[in-house]
């Protein structure tokens, strides 16, 4: 087999496993399961935590294969990967915060349904 097949090879297994994983997210956002969806876990749904989770694998597995940082040295890997990991994992903070308490504040005067 020849260093182009082998690539090649590889870009389809990726694919496919990308593919795997937003088929999953969309068929999971259509069908919005009540046990997931109704279920609160640190301070949002189990649903959105699957996608959150979902989404960051895909993040990793694009960036991993397609833009080579699967043969990077591992300190440039890290100087990558880990700023992002700890900025994804502020903004996910923040959003959760700001959403309860403007939550608590505003639960007084308007109705929450779901």
């Amino acid at each position: 087999m020849s260093h182009t097949e082998s690539h090649t090879a590889l870009i389809w297994k990726v694919f496919a496993f990308l593919s795997v994983l937003t088929i999953v997210e969309v068929f999971l956002g259509i069908i919005k399961p009540d046990a997931l969806y109704l279920t609160p876990f640190l301070g949002t749904s189990l649903l959105n935590w699957i996608f959150l989770i979902l989404t960051l694998v895909k993040a990793y597995g694009i960036a991993w294969y397609f833009m080579h940082l699967k043969d990077e040295k591992t300190w440039f890997r890290r100087a990558i990967v880990w700023p992002v990991i700890v900025f994804i994992s502020l903004l996910t903070y923040i959003v959760l915060y700001e959403g309860i308490a403007t939550y608590d504040v505003l639960s007084e005067w308007v109705r929450w349904t779901y």
